[in-house]
């Protein structure tokens, strides 16, 4: 083969291998991070969620087994974590010192990840930004799930 093929097949490889690396570390940093918000004048828009069962009153602490532990009435911000200050402390090591919060927003209820470590995920799927709960929705917060009803 002549050197210009190979030169060029060497060049097309290093391409491709320094890709593949590139898409390798984006993929973990998304996964330990969460996704990048966009800036303010480049918001993706939401579709309206319609609230599946209604306006939720309560939110109840799950065990492991999906038993109710404990039961905390929607009448205020409600924030969730190991600090003192925290209204819903479940007895979590995974969970952070104010690991997320349930306030009142537009009407409703939105839920919002405070910068924990592990992340705040809504019916299996993380949150990056607050987003609207119904009643059935569950919440998990490190190994802890909360159900809002």
């Amino acid at each position: 083969m002549p050197p210009f093929v190979l030169t060029v097949l060497k060049i097309l490889l290093l391409l491709l291998l320094y890709f593949f690396i590139y898409r390798a570390v984006r993929s973990i940093t998304s996964d330990l991070y969460g996704r990048r918000e966009r800036a303010p004048g480049r918001q993706k828009t939401r579709p309206v969620r319609r609230p599946r069962g209604g306006a939720p009153k309560r939110v109840v602490l799950l065990d492991p087994g999906g038993k109710k532990v404990a039961s905390y009435p929607l009448d205020g911000t409600l924030q969730i974590g190991r600090a003192k200050s925290c209204k819903i402390r479940p007895d979590d090591s995974y969970i952070s010192e104010v690991h997320a919060q349930i306030a009142p927003r537009g009407g409703g209820w939105v839920v919002e990840d405070m910068g924990s470590t592990n992340g705040t995920h809504l019916n299996q799927r993380k949150i990056t930004v607050p987003t609207p709960i119904a009643a059935g929705d569950r919440i998990r917060v490190g190994k802890s799930v909360l159900e809002v009803r």
